[in-house]
């Protein structure tokens, strides 16, 4: 194993205290702490000990770094592994599959950064809000319908006759000038009631933002730590609040409907978007392995570019084998980690790399680390 520096990025939304204190430094920070990069994707690589980039140390020798997800893969570490830490809401956006992303990408569309699709798992470290993924067109009618808003009454007629499609197109594009006055009455008519919480919350942050609107046809979600949610490529989704470890196909293609002062592109998001409810999105850990004080969680999902594991240990040895190149973050306590390629002290909030062929893979110390690899 090889340490690695993992540089965070500063994006508004980001907490000022959640990284520093993570990683033992003064808090509050200076800035927004929003995200921790942990991977190689050629926009903000982690550095290993010489100063090179992994992204560089991949490409100047991949067989060895990556074993057989060369072939699978090309020349590329395939995931990318995050610690999120979101003070305020994220924007309302959605990733999109991989043919979209090629082909896009490869026509030089503005709003795609790469070629890759962008599937994630977030696991919450605390307690962690979200929406994500579509309710029924019959929830959201009833739901739109519950604030007897005028302005919305052919929103709510088109989701009662099940065309979830158009009623999220005719929100997110209302008429410039009258967008004000719909989220304004929107939050009146919310009230106090618990129902329509997150659109109070949300117009807080962006008022006369119709992403206000659409929250309220989306699933709400408060993850406790450990349990986690999958977003595949097309669903519709806004992070709010909380601390999470986050692992995804490494791109950094996001397309955006509202809730940000970033660009936003609403004719390809509506493109890509998968207009389907989303079933109980919540994922519960799965253990894989446990003994005296140590055990091995993992969170099941259905991709080939990543698979991701937690191990709790309590000072006995744990022995793993991964698959492919293999990525260590520590999230609490000391823990030593060591492959063929030498061994890594880490503490929390701190990550370390190993190559495809640096074998069995030995942890030993007291605390909690998270095993970002590919999936079998």
């Amino acid at each position: 194993m090889r340490p690695l520096a993992s540089p965070i990025q500063p994006y508004a939304w980001g907490s000022r205290t959640a990284l520093a204190e993570l990683q033992g430094r003064s808090a509050p920070s200076a800035g927004p702490e929003a995200e921790l990069w942990v991977g190689a994707h050629p926009s903000a690589p982690a550095r290993l000990p010489d100063g090179r980039g992994l992204d560089e140390a991949i490409a100047a020798d991949p067989r060895p770094t990556l074993g057989p997800a060369l072939d699978r893969f090309g020349p590329r570490l395939p995931y990318l592994l995050k610690v999120l830490a979101a003070e305020q809401p994220l924007s309302l956006q959605a990733h999109p599959d991989l043919p979209t992303a090629q082909a896009a990408f490869a026509a030089g569309h503005p709003s795609y950064v790469d070629a890759n699709h962008k599937p994630e798992l977030l696991v919450a470290v605390t307690e962690f809000d979200a929406l994500c993924g579509f309710q029924p067109a019959s929830e959201g009618a009833s739901r739109l319908a519950g604030l007897q808003v005028a302005k919305l009454d052919q929103v709510v007629r088109t989701l009662a006759a099940g065309d979830l499609r158009s009623a999220v197109e005719q929100v997110l594009t209302w008429p410039e000038p009258d967008r004000a006055g719909l989220v304004a009455d929107v939050v009146a008519a919310a009230g106090e009631h618990p129902e329509y919480a997150v659109a109070r919350r949300l117009a807080a942050y962006y008022p006369g933002d119709v992403g206000v609107v659409v929250a309220l046809l989306l699933n709400f979600v408060t993850l406790q730590p450990g349990e986690g949610i999958w977003m595949p490529a097309g669903n519709l989704h806004a992070y709010l609040r909380g601390t999470g470890v986050e692992i995804m196909a490494a791109s950094d293609n996001v397309l955006r409907g509202g809730l940000t002062p970033k660009p936003v592109d609403v004719p390809e998001l509506l493109r890509v978007l998968v207009f389907e409810p989303l079933p109980d999105p919540v994922l519960r850990p799965v253990r894989l392995a446990e003994g005296a004080g140590w055990s091995v969680d993992t969170w099941p999902v259905p991709i080939e570019d990543f698979a991701l594991r937690r191990v709790t240990l309590a000072g006995e040895a744990v022995r793993l084998d991964p698959v492919g190149p293999r990525t260590l973050l520590c999230l609490r306590g000391e823990v030593v980690a060591a492959d063929r390629e030498g061994s890594v002290d880490l503490k929390p909030g701190y990550a370390a790399f190993g190559n495809a062929d640096a074998g069995q893979l030995e942890l030993t110390g007291v605390g909690e680390v998270f095993l970002a690899e590919i999936s079998q």
